[in-house]
C-alpha cells in the first residue's frame, strides 16, 4: 500500500482541544501554522514570563513547566475542539462546552478550566499568545505519527488508544509498523512539502490518559519500554521546502 497522509491535527491551544483538518499549507521552518498558538500559564510559570514579556505577554519561547499540561491533569486530554467561524469552540465530558474569543476572552477559558486542574498544583492564571508558539520544542518542529505503529501497539495492548492522545500533527498510513523510526536523517516529502526527520518523539505520562474520559486507563511511558525497549512514538521533522499538504497526499520516503 503506497503511504498517504491520513490526518492532519493542529491543538490552538497548548494541551486544551484539538482539531482536524483538511489541508495546511507548511512553510520552511516554521512548525504547524496555528499549532499550540496559545498557552495558559501558571502561577509557577508567571516567574518566567514576567521576566520574559513585552507588553504583557511573553516575547519568546517558554519551558513546557510554565503552562497547563496533561501529564498533571489527565482531564485536560479529554478536552475537543477548535476553531469555528472565527471562535474556539471546545467541550469536555463532564465541563460541558465553551464558546470564545481567545484574543479577548481568556479569562472565561481559565475559569473553564479550573475544577479540571487538580487543586494542588500552581494554579492557572492567564492565557497567552506572545511571539513564540508553545510546542515543547524550542526549535520549530513537526510532528509525524504512523497509524501502523498505532494499530500494533493496539493490538499489543488489547485495547484502542486512537490518535488524540498523542497530539501529533501529521499520520502517515501505508507504512510498515514503526519503520518511521528508520527515517531519523532522512528527507521525506508529503505533497508539495519536504520535510528532514531530526528525532524521536519521547512520550511523557500524558498519554496515559483516555481521552474520551479524561481518566488514565495505562502506564502508556511503561508499556511503551516494555513492548519496544524505549518510550518514543512518532518522529519529528523540520520542514525544509514548505507547500501546501492535504488529506491522501502521498507521502515518499
Amino acid at each position: 500500500m503506497t503511504a498517504h497522509l491520513a490526518l492532519i491535527r493542529r491543538h490552538p491551544i497548548k494541551s486544551v482541544g484539538g482539531e482536524g483538518l483538511e489541508q495546511v499549507t507548511l512553510q520552511a521552518g516554521r512548525r504547524l501554522p496555528g499549532d499550540r498558538e496559545w498557552a495558559v500559564l501558571t502561577e509557577a510559570g508567571e516567574r518566567h514570563a514576567l521576566a520574559r514579556q513585552t507588553d504583557g505577554q511573553p516575547d519568546r519561547w517558554l519551558p513546557k513547566s510554565c503552562f497547563l499540561r496533561g501529564v498533571v491533569s489527565a482531564d485536560l486530554q479529554a478536552i475537543v475542539g477548535g476553531w469555528r467561524d472565527g471562535m474556539l469552540h471546545l467541550s469536555h465530558p463532564r465541563a460541558g462546552t465553551l464558546v470564545l474569543d481567545p484574543a479577548t476572552q481568556g479569562q472565561q477559558l481559565i475559569d473553564w478550566l479550573r475544577p479540571l486542574w487538580p487543586t494542588d498544583a500552581p494554579a492557572p492564571t492567564r492565557l497567552v499568545h506572545g511571539a513564540a508558539v508553545w510546542t515543547d520544542q524550542k526549535r520549530p518542529l513537526v510532528s509525524i505519527l504512523s497509524l501502523s505503529s498505532l494499530a500494533h501497539l493496539e493490538a499489543q495492548c488489547g485495547q484502542a488508544f486512537g490518535t488524540h492522545r498523542w497530539r501529533g500533527n501529521l499520520w502517515v498510513d501505508g507504512w510498515a509498523p514503526f519503520a518511521e523510526r528508520d527515517l531519523i536523517g532522512r528527507t521525506i516529502r508529503i505533497g508539495a512539502a519536504e520535510l528532514r526527520v531530526t528525532d524521536h518523539v519521547g512520550r511523557c505520562d500524558a498519554t496515559s490518559a483516555d481521552t474520551d474520559s479524561g481518566t488514565r486507563d495505562i502506564d502508556m511511558v511503561q508499556t511503551l519500554d516494555r513492548l519496544y525497549g524505549h518510550t518514543d512514538f512518532g518522529i519529528f521533522a523540520e520542514v525544509v521546502t514548505g507547500g501546501p499538504v492535504r488529506l491522501q497526499d502521498q507521502v515518499h520516503a
